[in-house]
């Protein structure tokens, strides 16, 4: 409880702090790109780096060993100029779970459509309400979508501020050459991601976010049966959602981050046996290109 307690007063102080709020380990790869000085994708790295752990993102005052721990991993796939290169970033998110050392990821997403300049030494500038750089936008955009899922996991819809500045990066991007960031460039894109969560007809997407978390998981090492309970009551509202909007995009990337984990959970030999034939089913109708993996919870003891 103690270290519940903490987290509670670190996230929701009021208190204006110089503490940053990441723990962002990032990394730079290029292994398809040859007959090139690889230093530029070190000094890259670096200067993503401290983009993401040293620049204040909120008012919150979150202490250093509470900082939020995610990962970026940027893939360069092309050189299509001296400053210009194109590839795929892995976004991942995480968030620790009351009275355990476990953490459970709240978002596993690549970006493949990531195209951007960077100058080497240049220094990443960036503000809200305005695009200078796809590179920043970017960046800034999925640092304000972790920390909007993150707070949703703490308190319902918590994380609301930050949704709508990962919005309104998007809202400032439209003029933008690269592509990600426009409705009409695909129904899996930026402008869907943080559209999906903070439109009120998906209100089930971060009821989830805040149940299966908060009211299940932080709940399970006291109450096992009722955390569970509220975590699949969690997941009866993204079914409900998916019969209405069977190909809404955050659902998946809510399955994608979680599947594993639905797993986990419900395989534990206390589940009775209708419960796992319930979720089961939940999960095969909402990821159903999955649907063998769910079985083994029905064959666990």
């Amino acid at each position: 409880m103690k270290r519940f307690l903490i987290i509670l007063c670190v996230l929701f102080s009021g208190m204006h702090s110089f503490a940053q709020e990441l723990n962002c380990i990032v990394s730079v790869s290029a292994p398809q790109i040859e007959g090139t000085d690889k230093r530029v994708f070190e000094t890259m790295q670096n200067a993503v780096y401290e983009f993401m752990n040293n620049r204040k993102w909120s008012n919150y005052n979150i202490r250093v060993e509470e900082r939020i721990e995610c990962t970026i991993l940027i893939t360069i796939n092309n050189r299509l100029g001296s400053d210009e290169f194109q590839g795929n970033i892995n976004l991942v998110l995480r968030r620790p779970v009351l009275n355990s050392a476990y953490n459970t990821v709240l978002l596993n997403y690549i970006d493949k459509g990531f195209q951007f300049r960077y100058a080497e030494f240049q220094p990443l500038d960036y503000s809200d309400g305005t695009f200078s750089s796809n590179l920043t936008s970017v960046l800034a955009f999925y640092t304000y979508m972790y920390l909007g899922l993150y707070f949703d996991s703490f308190s319902q819809n918590g994380g609301q501020a930050f949704l709508v500045k990962a919005q309104e990066v998007v809202t400032a991007a439209q003029n933008a050459n690269e592509p990600g960031w426009k409705a009409f460039d695909g129904t899996r894109n930026r402008y869907w991601m943080v559209e999906n969560f903070l439109n009120p007809s998906n209100s089930a997407l971060r009821d989830f976010y805040y149940k299966f978390h908060r009211l299940g998981l932080d709940q399970m090492y006291e109450k096992v049966d009722a955390g569970r309970d509220n975590c699949t009551q969690s997941l009866d509202g993204i079914k409900t959602l998916f019969n209405t909007k069977p190909d809404l995009f955050a659902i998946q990337l809510l399955t994608d981050a979680k599947r594993d984990e639905f797993v986990n959970v419900y395989s534990d030999s206390r589940v009775p046996p209708s419960e796992k034939a319930t979720v089961v089913n939940i999960f095969k109708e909402i990821d159903p290109a999955n649907g063998s993996k769910y079985q083994a919870i029905l064959e666990s003891k």
